[in-house]
């Protein structure tokens, strides 16, 4: 149950992260907290969509469909249920394959850093080991 409730924390953050990008995005919020100013290059980049969508709208869908899945693990009511567990090591192995096309683009095509976006990226990596493990300990008990 640690690792569900964890994963849940993570997807928390990592939505929280992706909504202040996307709110950025549509306008509602100034500047961003950056630092650097490397995350208003890359928000405001050509490749900050996606097939047309924002990249920031595609976390927090993907966020929110991830904390789904650790919430739905977690519930009673789906307690016998293993199939929360059986889907997160896919999507979050999508998001973890979409996150490293996003890095490659930050590196070699917009030539900067959002750290909003790295911080979403290590928050994704984590989510990822942590399904990985909770699917394998799982199947273990099975």
């Amino acid at each position: 149950m640690n690792r569900r409730l964890a994963i849940a924390i993570l997807a928390l953050a990592g939505l929280f992260i992706s909504l202040y990008l996307w709110l950025y995005k549509l306008g509602m919020i100034g500047t961003l907290a950056c630092g650097t100013g490397g995350c208003e290059t890359v928000q405001l980049s050509p490749q900050s969509r996606f097939l047309g969508v924002e990249v920031a709208l595609i976390g927090v869908i993907g966020y929110v469909v991830i904390l789904g899945l650790a919430m739905a693990a977690m519930t009673p009511r789906f307690e016998g249920l293993s199939w929360p567990i059986r889907v997160m090591p896919l999507v979050t192995g999508g998001a973890v394959l979409f996150t490293a096309y996003l890095k490659y683009l930050e590196f070699f095509v917009i030539h900067a850093i959002c750290r909003w976006c790295v911080a979403s990226a290590v928050i994704i990596a984590v989510i990822f080991v942590l399904s990985v493990l909770e699917w394998r300990r799982e199947r273990a008990a099975a």
